[in-house]
């Protein structure tokens, strides 16, 4: 090789004695590479000042060295720190991300219709998307692994945490400090996803249906805004709820919101749970359902890295934990609360 020349990966994989597809594997980090002969193809290429092409890569592992992320929305919390997980995973091991911004139903039809002519990415990840039995059918048929995070699908890799119980656990903190008078707000969209954040709902039934009370329900477009409609509804019911779960964090500021312009005692008067624990919970010391965002991202990254790399089942389901974060907005009810304001001449 002249000093004109350029190295191969032809000559990396001479020098270190390996072959070219274990030179691919090793310098782009991809599990299952010996350390000794990751650290001698290491060696072969620092010492050529070889720089691995992707290009070159490709079509020696036939691979693109990309994962494509389908969400629904890139903006709101949830979805922003579920990318940072996968986008750390996959970028310890030198795999891109592309994302696609869905919206809704028609558009993921419509996505899902063209990924196959594409052929540019690997693997999928579905994020917080439960696709119908059409769409499911699509994505058998793409030709690549589909992983599924923040929602369980049978016959694909999931990762995921039991809504339901979650929400129970919340109910319960409620019943146990003694209310008898528990509301749920709904979150409300028109993206025609079934979000599996919708079994929350189910979960707080049961836990007061299990305590022989009904559970009351209010629907509520999404976010802060939502919230607090929500809230003045429930103030307006013949016999108020004394305690308040929300399907969201967002949708639970709403609530504290509109409680704090009534002037209503919060957990004196009304106790409030969220869902999530996002920044914002505990600047508001909101007592909340904690659930790991971050490592549902990084695990489903990693879940689609197995199933590529050949170490992984695709039938593979992992349920992560959640926990209660008890802070100020739930306390016991007071024996005598009041949902009426300060009257006038009183003092707030």
């Amino acid at each position: 090789m002249t000093a004109s020349e350029h190295p191969r990966m032809s000559d990396v994989a001479r020098r270190a004695g390996v072959s070219l597809s274990t030179v691919s594997r090793a310098l782009r980090g991809v599990p299952g590479v010996a350390p000794e002969v990751r650290h001698r193809v290491e060696q072969a290429a620092m010492e050529l000042s070889y720089v691995i092409s992707r290009g070159a890569s490709s079509l020696v592992t036939g691979r693109t060295g990309r994962i494509a992320v389908i969400a629904p929305f890139l903006q709101p919390w949830f979805f922003g720190v579920a990318m940072a997980g996968i986008y750390s995973r996959l970028r310890s091991t030198g795999t891109d991300m592309v994302v696609y911004e869905v919206g809704d139903t028609t558009a993921l039809s419509s996505y899902l219709r063209t990924l196959p002519l594409r052929r540019n990415v690997d693997a999928v990840i579905a994020l917080s998307l439960r696709p119908a039995d059409e769409e499911l059918e699509h994505l058998r048929r793409l030709g690549v692994p589909v992983v599924f995070c923040s929602d369980e699908v049978d016959g694909f890799p999931s990762v995921f945490i039991d809504e339901a119980a979650a929400a129970a656990d919340a109910t319960r903190h409620l019943l146990n400090l003694g209310h008898t008078r528990v509301a749920y707000v709904q979150a409300r969209d028109d993206t025609g996803f079934s979000w599996h954040s919708r079994q929350r709902v189910v979960g707080c039934r049961k836990a007061t249906a299990d305590a022989g009370l009904e559970l009351v329900v209010v629907t509520a477009k999404t976010g802060i805004d939502g919230g607090a409609l929500a809230a003045a509804e429930l103030l307006s019911l013949s016999d108020p709820p004394t305690a308040i779960v929300t399907e969201t964090d967002d949708l639970a500021l709403g609530v504290l919101r509109t409680l704090e312009r009534s002037r209503l005692a919060v957990p004196g008067v009304m106790s409030v749970v969220g869902f999530d624990d996002q920044e914002t919970a505990a600047l508001f010391d909101l007592t909340t359902v904690a659930q790991p965002v971050y490592d549902l991202g990084a695990q489903a990254a990693q879940l689609a890295l197995d199933v590529l790399d050949g170490t992984g089942r695709t039938d593979t389901h992992l349920q992560l934990p959640t926990h209660l974060v008890v802070r100020g907005t739930t306390a016991g009810p007071r024996p005598t609360s009041s949902l009426a304001g300060p009257s006038a001449g009183e003092s707030s």
